[in-house]
C-alpha cells in the first residue's frame, strides 16, 4: 500500500521563503558577521582589561625625620604589597627626587604618574593633568593603614587591637553578592540583544507586510493561501531568524568566555542564557503580531514610524528592566509579558528563583502571545486588503473581514 504524503502547510512555505530570502541577503549576512566579531572582541577585550597589570610610578622625596627615614616611600611600598595581595596585577614603584620641585618635574615630564609629598600640613598626591582612580585608591588605602599603624604605636597599642571587632562580611537575604556585577552586565547584554532583535526583525515584518500591500502582492497570495496562513508564516519565519541570530551571538560570547580567564562565569551564565532564549521566543511572538498589525494598517513607510511608538515603548521598557529594575520591581517585571524576556533571566542571575515561578511567567507570556496572535490575525485579515490612507486600530476593528 502506497503512503500518501501530506501537503506542506501554507504557513510553512511562507516561513521557509522568509528564511531563505533573508539568508541570501548580503547586508544581513555581513551585519550578522560583524556583530559576531564585535561580541567576541568585546568579551576578549574585557577579559584582557580585567587581567591587565596596572603599574604606577610614584615620585617621593627624601625626608629627614627622627622616627622614620622616608614615610612616603613606605606608603608606596605598602600600596604595592596590598595591590599584589588583592589582585596580583597592580604594582606601585617609588622613584626618588631630591626636592618636591624635582618630584613635580618628574610628573610633568611623564617619568612618574604622580608625586606623593608630605609636609607639615599633611600629604598631597600630585598628578599632571589627571589622577588614575586605581592610583588614588591604592595610595589612600595604604596611607590610612600606615597612619593607623604609626598612631597606634604612639598610643602604646597595635593597629590590630584598635580595629578588633570591626571585621564584617556582606550578605543578601535574596541573592548572591558575588553575582551582582555579573547580573548587571548580563542584564545589559540581554536587554540590548532583545532590543536590537525586536526592532530589526519586527520592523522587517512590518515593512514586508506594507510592501506586499502597496504592490498588491497580498491580493495575489490571498487567492492561493488563506490570509491567516500568510501572517503565521511571516511571524514564524522572522521568529526563527531572530532565534538563530541570538543563539549565534550567545554561543559566540560563551565560547569566547571559555578561552579567557573568565571561563568560570560561563557556568553561571549558560542556564540564564538558555532561559533568555526561551522567553525571547514568547516575547518576540507578541511583538511580531504587533508589528504585523502595524504594517497591515499602514499605507506608506512614514505610517510605520508614526504608529510604532507603543511597540517601541514596550521594547524600551524591557531594556530598562534589564538595566535598572531591582527588588520587588524586578519580581513584578518578571511576570509581565515581553518585559519578562529580560527580567526573569536577570532574576535568575541575582539569586535562586523557584522553578514554578519561571514556568508561571513563561505560561503567562505564551498565553499572551497566543491571544495577541489571534487578535493580530483578525486585524491583519481586515486591514491588509484596504487601500487608501492609514488605518487606526479602531477603524480596522470596524472593517468587515
Amino acid at each position: 500500500m502506497s503512503s500518501v504524503s501530506r501537503p506542506t502547510p501554507p504557513w510553512a512555505i511562507v516561513t521557509l521563503r522568509e528564511v531563505m530570502v533573508k539568508a541570501r541577503d548580503r547586508s544581513y549576512l555581513i551585519s550578522t558577521l560583524v556583530t559576531l566579531v564585535l561580541i567576541v572582541g568585546t568579551v576578549v577585550f574585557n577579559a584582557y582589561m580585567s587581567t591587565r597589570a596596572d603599574e604606577y610610578t610614584v615620585a617621593v622625596t627624601e625626608m629627614q625625620s627622627t622616627a622614620l627615614e622616608n614615610p612616603a616611600k613606605e606608603v608606596v611600598e605598602a600600596a604595592n604589597e596590598a595591590g599584589q595581595a588583592d589582585s596580583g596585577n597592580t604594582s606601585f614603584e617609588a622613584i626618588f627626587a631630591d626636592s618636591p620641585e624635582q618630584a613635580e618635574e618628574l610628573v610633568r615630564s611623564g617619568e612618574a604618574d604622580a608625586a606623593l609629598l608630605v609636609g607639615y600640613d599633611g600629604w598631597t598626591l600630585t598628578g599632571n593633568e589627571e589622577l588614575d582612580g586605581g592610583l588614588q585608591q591604592g595610595i589612600a588605602d595604604a596611607l590610612r593603614a600606615y597612619t593607623l599603624e604609626i598612631n597606634a604605636g604612639y598610643a602604646g597599642t597595635t593597629a590590630e587591637a584598635l580595629l578588633a571587632g570591626s571585621e564584617f562580611q556582606t550578605a543578601l537575604l535574596d541573592g548572591n553578592t558575588e553575582n551582582q556585577f555579573m547580573a548587571q552586565f548580563t542584564g545589559f547584554v540581554f536587554g540590548f540583544l532583545f532590543y536590537m532583535a525586536a526592532i530589526i526583525f519586527g520592523m522587517a515584518i512590518a515593512t514586508s507586510v506594507l510592501e506586499e500591500k502597496q504592490n498588491r502582492v497580498v491580493e495575489i497570495l490571498a487567492t492561493a493561501i488563506p490570509i491567516r496562513q500568510l501572517l503565521y508564516g511571516k511571524v514564524a519565519g522572522n521568529t526563527v531568524l531572530a532565534m538563530i541570530q541570538l543563539a549565534l551571538y550567545a554561543g559566540a560570547a560563551l565560547l569566547a568566555l571559555n578561552f579567557t580567564d573568565t571561563a568560570e562565569l560561563a557556568g553561571t551564565i549558560i542556564p540564564a542564557s538558555g532561559w533568555f532564549l526561551v522567553f525571547f521566543l514568547a516575547g518576540f511572538l507578541i511583538l511580531a503580531s504587533l508589528w504585523a498589525m502595524i504594517g497591515s494598517m499602514a499605507s506608506r513607510s512614514e505610517d510605520l514610524n508614526n504608529s510604532s511608538g507603543p511597540v517601541l515603548t514596550i521594547i524600551i521598557a524591557a531594556l530598562f528592566a534589564g538595566l535598572f529594575a531591582k527588588g520587588q520591581l524586578l519580581v513584578a517585571a518578571s511576570y509581565v509579558p515581553v518585559i519578562s524576556t529580560v527580567a526573569m533571566p536577570v532574576r535568575m542571575l541575582n539569586g535562586d528563583v523557584p522553578l514554578w515561578e519561571t514556568f508561571l511567567s513563561l505560561a503567562i507570556a505564551l498565553a499572551a502571545a497566543y491571544a495577541l496572535l489571534r487578535f493580530g490575525e483578525k486585524i491583519y485579515r481586515r486591514a491588509v486588503m484596504q487601500s487608501g490612507g492609514a488605518l487606526t486600530l479602531r477603524k480596522a476593528m470596524k472593517l468587515e473581514s
